[in-house]
C-alpha cells in the first residue's frame, strides 16, 4: 500500500488549549438594587394603606380585651377609604370615603381625632341619628338604656405591660390562688341593640359616668373605650386628649380583626431569647369581633 506523503510545510501541530480572555468582574448595579428597594416600600406601603396594617395597643383605655403589648391586625377596606387610610397621615381632611360604609355597632375601629395624627382604639357605640347618653354608667340609645350584666370579678395577671398600678386601678392588686400578683377588676358584659356584645370594666362612680343626651349628625359616630372609667373617647373633649364627641366617619382608619401576638414588657431587644419569653400564653388568634347575642 502506497503511504502518503507529509511534506514539512504540512505538518499539523496540535494547537496549545486557547486561554479564555480575563472576564471583568461587574460591581454592584446600585441603581437596580435601590430601585427594588423602592417597589419595595412602595408595595408594603401600598398594602398598609388599602389592605390591612399592623397596630400596637399603647394603653389600657380597651381592657379588658386588649392589653398594653398587644399586635393586632387592622383591615383597611371594611368602610372603604379616606384621608386617613394611607400608613402617614400626611393628607389633610378631605371629605367623603372611597366605595365608603358606615361600621356597625360594636365594632373595633382605628381612628384618628379631628385635626390629630395618631391613631386610637375605641369601640363604635352610636350610629348617625340615634339619640344618645350616658347614665351613672349606663348607655342610653334612643331612649333605651342597653343591656348590662352585674359586674363579675376577673383576675388579669400582672406584667410588666399590666402592672395594675394604684393610678390606674387603685387597690385592685391583689394575690391568686397560684401565688402571683393579679389585677382583680368588675367586668360588666354590655349588650348593644343590635345584638352585639362584649366586655367592660365598671370601676365605680367617675366624672365619666354621665354624659348629656346627644343626637349624633349625618356620617359621624360615638366612640368609646371598654375600660370606661379610663378611656378617652367621644365623652372627652379635644382639649383633654379625647376625641371631642362623635367624630367623622372619613377619621376611622379602619377595622380591627384579630390579635396576632401579645409582649409582656420583659423583652430584651439584644435577646432574641428573651422575645419568646415575653409572649403572653392564650392571646395569638383571639378575635376582637362582638360576640353575636340575641338582642330580644
Amino acid at each position: 500500500m502506497r503511504g502518503i506523503d507529509v511534506n514539512e510545510g504540512d505538518k499539523v501541530e496540535s494547537a496549545a488549549p486557547a486561554t479564555p480572555p480575563a472576564t471583568k468582574k461587574k460591581g454592584t448595579d446600585w441603581a437596580a438594587e435601590a430601585k427594588g428597594i423602592f417597589w419595595l416600600i412602595l408595595a408594603v406601603l401600598g398594602f398598609h394603606s388599602f389592605i390591612a396594617k399592623p397596630f400596637y395597643i399603647p394603653s389600657e383605655s380597651m381592657m379588658p380585651g386588649l392589653l398594653v403589648g398587644d399586635r393586632l391586625v387592622v383591615t383597611k377596606y371594611p368602610y372603604g377609604w379616606s384621608f386617613v387610610s394611607p400608613t402617614f397621615h400626611l393628607l389633610p381632611y378631605i371629605h367623603g370615603r372611597l366605595f365608603g360604609r358606615l361600621p356597625e355597632r360594636g365594632d373595633v375601629v382605628i381612628v384618628s381625632p379631628p385635626g390629630e395624627k395618631q391613631d386610637y382604639i375605641k369601640r363604635v357605640i352610636g350610629l348617625p341619628g340615634d339619640r344618645l347618653e350616658m347614665r351613672n354608667g349606663t348607655v342610653i340609645i334612643n331612649g333605651v338604656p342597653i343591656k348590662r350584666s352585674q359586674p363579675t370579678p376577673r383576675l388579669i395577671p400582672v406584667d410588666e405591660n399590666a402592672p395594675c398600678s394604684d393610678l390606674q386601678f387603685p387597690g385592685r392588686l391583689v394575690t391568686g390562688p397560684d401565688n402571683k400578683p393579679y389585677c382583680e377588676l368588675p367586668i360588666v358584659h354590655e349588650t348593644l341593640p343590635n345584638g352585639r356584645s362584649y366586655d367592660t370594666i365598671e370601676l365605680g362612680a367617675s366624672r365619666a359616668d354621665d354624659f348629656p343626651p346627644l343626637t349624633i349628625p349625618p356620617n359621624q359616630v360615638f366612640l368609646m373605650g371598654d375600660n370606661r372609667d379610663r378611656s378617652a373617647d367621644s365623652r372627652v373633649p379635644l382639649i383633654e386628649g379625647g376625641l371631642g364627641g362623635p367624630v367623622p366617619w372619613e377619621n376611622i382608619g379602619g377595622r380591627a380583626e384579630f390579635i396576632t401576638f401579645s409582649l409582656d414588657g420583659s423583652a430584651e431587644w439584644y435577646n432574641p431569647i428573651s422575645w419568646i419569653e415575653a409572649l403572653r400564653p392564650g392571646r395569638a388568634g383571639t378575635s376582637l369581633h362582638p360576640q353575636e347575642a340575641d338582642s330580644k
